[in-house]
């Protein structure tokens, strides 16, 4: 069975970091992986995506410039970098996979997630300031 296991989520401060890791078991890893998040009372949002075989990276707007993904395909784990960190950065941060053509089409912004099999527990990112 796929399994995803995210790790990595914390307290920081406002312009702190933490770097996310998503380790994928189960499928031979040549998949389109991303990471979403959700907020209390929020719908969840697309933050970045990236072909495990390599490629470029796709991130979100609100992000961009902070946030940065990374895939290790013979680690079978992809890494989320978040930096700069605001308030509003707050979330369950949640690691996905889909089949390889989802990262023909995925947009960030406008992606519910539906498109994504297979999706790991979620790890908590909470920034305070």
């Amino acid at each position: 069975a796929v399994r995803l296991a995210e790790s990595g989520g914390g307290s920081v401060e406002t312009d702190g970091s933490l770097r996310l890791s998503c380790v994928v078991s189960g499928t031979p890893f040549s998949n389109c992986m991303a990471w979403f998040r959700q907020a209390p009372g929020k719908e969840r949002e697309g933050v970045a995506q990236i072909r495990t075989t390599g490629g470029t990276a796709v991130i979100a707007d609100s992000v961009k410039g902070r946030f940065t993904i990374r895939g290790d395909h013979a680690k079978n784990t992809v890494w989320l970098q978040l930096n700069s960190l605001r308030s509003e950065d707050t979330a369950m941060y949640y690691c996905a996979l889909g089949n390889y053509p989802v990262c023909r089409t995925f947009v960030p912004e406008s992606s519910d997630g539906s498109e994504f099999a297979h999706w790991g527990q979620g790890t908590q990112v909470t920034v305070s300031s």
